[in-house]
């Protein structure tokens, strides 16, 4: 509801459209690949969960944008680049549009990249999964 607010007065507010934000709901496909993402790593209890309920989140007009990958790509993304070194170990999960990542730890910490890399520092972004969607949240709903 709120990002169906914030879409449609993106327009009046900003003076051109905003790009497609969209959440995808969880599908049986989607599913199969949590369960695959699964297989490849263990992951955090809350991803799945998230994952069991949407699949993905395309958010380019909230701020520079975000991203929540697909249990698809996450482990396309882990079989690429393996884990990211942080708190135990940490899977990315998401980007925001300027290339920065989002990672979820072994102790539900968000981790953002420093710089547009995998392989560079990463801090602190969230204490836990609910809080990074109730900050992206509070960004739709902040918006006029």
């Amino acid at each position: 509801m709120a990002l169906a607010k914030f879409t449609g007065s993106f327009h009046g507010t900003h003076g051109f459209p905003p790009d497609q934000n969209a959440v995808m709901l969880a599908t049986d496909d989607s599913h199969r690949a949590t369960g695959g993402l699964v297989d490849l790593t263990p992951i955090p209890s809350d991803l799945t969960a998230l994952y069991w309920v949407i699949s993905e989140a395309l958010l380019p007009g909230i701020d520079s944008g975000y991203f929540i990958h697909s249990p698809a790509t996450a482990a396309e993304h882990f079989r690429e680049y393996g884990s990211v070194p942080v708190d135990g170990e940490a899977i990315v999960f998401a980007s925001d549009g300027g290339g920065h990542l989002f990672a979820i730890s072994d102790s539900g910490h968000i981790w953002k990249s420093t710089t547009a890399s995998w392989f560079d520092d990463f801090e602190v972004a969230a204490s836990s999964l609910q809080e990074f969607l109730e900050h992206i949240s509070q960004r739709i709903t902040s918006r006029p």
